[in-house]
């Protein structure tokens, strides 16, 4: 598949860890380059706010991984979405996992060595990237807990983890909500995302004429190699017109 390149219309959606950053052995261990908050506040300028990060992390820890960079944004799989002028839509704080489900996670991944549960806002997440071996035994609470037709949560396979989140939310969701307003609307959208969560952003992405692409399929699974395609679109950008 052919690379697109980064043009005055374009609109970018962009899914962080696996994409931005590279995958952690925990999410507290993310590595974030020095020079990629810069480069995307560039983008965001140059392409007129239209950029925004779509992560399944909460918005806050999003901002604070990213600072100073600032703009759209949005967390935990569209869950919660920040428009660029600061409007916040999310989903009730009623509909959130319930106190009694982070316990019993709790007791039944400490007893896990190695399986590290993180709480979030709306859901929480199971991660067994430590304890490849525990995959089996992950699943199986987190099913315990989330059938397939609950009316409310649903299981999100993600790389090495598995996250109870809103069943009515997806990535999708937000590259809609956000492509409805400026400075998104009427831009062409480009998704970039890593694992299953991103295919309904990346679906959406093309629904509304734009592309969702692969890091697997088209940077060649290389977070570093995105990071380098966004570089040349900024100096795409402020290239000078030949007359």
């Amino acid at each position: 598949m052919q690379i697109p390149e980064i043009g005055p219309k374009t609109a970018l959606f962009l899914d962080f860890d696996g994409t931005l950053v590279e995958i952690a052995e925990t999410p507290t261990r993310v590595v974030v380059p020095p020079d990629l908050p810069v480069l995307l506040s560039k983008l965001r300028d140059l392409l007129g706010g239209a950029v925004a990060i779509v992560s399944g992390r909460p918005l806050l820890d999003t901002d604070r991984l990213l600072a100073p960079f600032s703009g759209a944004s949005s967390g935990e799989h569209g869950a919660a979405i920040r428009h660029i002028d600061g409007t916040l839509d999310e989903v009730r704080s009623e509909v959130a996992v319930p106190e009694e489900w982070k316990k019993a996670l709790a007791e039944e991944t400490g007893q896990l060595s190695g399986v590290i549960l993180e709480l979030k806002p709306h859901g929480v997440t199971l991660h067994y990237r430590l304890a490849p071996d525990r995959q089996d035994d992950v699943w199986r609470i987190a099913r315990s807990l989330v059938s397939d037709d609950h009316p409310w949560f649903r299981l999100i396979p993600a790389r090495m983890a598995v996250e109870i989140g809103v069943k009515a939310t997806t990535k999708g969701r937000a590259v809609e909500n956000l492509m409805a307003a400026p400075p998104f609307a009427g831009r062409v959208p480009i998704f970039i995302g890593d694992d299953f969560a991103d295919e309904a952003g990346m679906a959406a992405a093309r629904r509304l004429g734009g592309q969702g692409l692969r890091v697997g399929e088209v940077f060649g699974g290389e977070p570093a190699a995105v990071r380098a395609w966004l570089q040349d679109g900024v100096e795409r950008l402020t290239r000078p017109v030949m007359a």
